[in-house]
């Protein structure tokens, strides 16, 4: 059951187990060939003074077993932070165990405390086990919206057409 699991926030030396939680999240979405991640990028990224994101994980004993990623965001309308979940996985070994319930609300907590607004996070439409979960914990999914992206090359082109507009 769930309470036989410790959640605890991540630590510098626990990289390798992120960058591993990160590459099988990666490769259970058929998206493993666009991981970038290194060692190196993780510790500049989640571990340097200035960091906005935090993670989680989940350990059985001393097995990790699942992990989060989040940040805050701001909800303009709301007129609050809020925190966006950018991953969540539990190994297939240990779901259905309860894990990701825990973590979602151990992260549900979390925002409450820090007085969010609200909670948001991405699903792809094919991973019907996991909508099936987040409806029945009350989610909902907001149909009405579209996510757009900028990867880094044409995040770079878009900022430097700009410059060269001004001039």
């Amino acid at each position: 059951m769930s309470d036989d699991f410790v959640i605890r926030s991540a630590e510098e030396k626990d990289i390798p187990v992120i960058l591993h939680f990160i590459k099988s999240i990666a490769e259970y979405e058929k998206l493993l060939h666009e991981v970038e991640a290194t060692e190196e990028s993780l510790r500049e990224s989640l571990f340097s003074k200035n960091s906005t994101t935090e993670v989680l994980l989940c350990f059985g004993g001393d097995t990790p077993v699942a992990y989060a990623v989040f940040f805050h965001n701001f909800s303009t309308f709301v007129g609050k932070k809020g925190i966006y979940l950018e991953d969540i996985f539990v190994y297939p070994e240990f779901r259905k165990k309860g894990i990701g319930k825990k973590l979602l609300r151990h992260i549900a907590q979390l925002a409450v405390e820090r007085n969010c607004g609200r909670m948001e996070w991405a699903v792809l439409n094919w991973n019907q086990p996991a909508i099936d979960f987040y409806k029945s914990i009350g989610a909902f999914p907001l149909d009405e919206w579209t996510l757009f992206r900028l990867t880094e090359d044409a995040l770079k082109n878009f900022a430097n057409e700009s410059k060269m507009e001004r001039g």
